[in-house]
């Protein structure tokens, strides 16, 4: 279930980026780091104006997104690590700011298509590792996290 929370939190995050609900995201996530433990919150600030100025000089800003889902990921994972409280919090900022969020920036689409007897493993926000053995032996396995 954090898993889902924290991956929501980040694609909301970067998504928020360079969109009219900035600011309100900006302000929310450097809220949830204010006040627990070690100073953070100067830093995270920081973070996030810098990150959002990546996605304003992007040619591509959707790429420059990606490109920081895992740091915010990371980040995320990290807090809720040390402050599990914040878990609720976090529900709300995310529910907050999708609403915000411009109809493109509310959900990520993702198609994926195998014919001819081949594979897709896919997954959004995270690794597909795949371990094929050769037919005929046991062991191959997809996982997906």
């Amino acid at each position: 279930m954090l898993e889902e929370l924290i991956l929501a939190g980040g694609t909301t995050v970067v998504g928020a980026m360079a969109t009219d609900s900035w600011m309100a995201a900006r302000d929310g996530v450097a809220r949830l780091f204010r006040g627990r433990g070690e100073d953070r919150q100067a830093a995270i600030e920081a973070q996030l104006d810098n990150n959002a100025a990546l996605v304003v000089r992007a040619a591509d800003a959707e790429r420059a997104r990606r490109s920081l889902l895992p740091v915010w990921l990371l980040e995320l994972e990290s807090l809720l690590d040390q402050h599990p409280d914040v878990a609720g919090e976090l529900r709300e900022l995310v529910s907050e700011i999708q609403r915000r969020l411009p109809e493109t920036q509310r959900a990520w689409v993702q198609n994926n298509v195998a014919k001819d007897g081949g594979q897709v493993f896919a997954v959004q926000g995270g690794n597909v590792i795949v371990h094929q053995t050769p037919p005929g032996q046991e062991g191959g396995s997809a996982e997906a996290r």
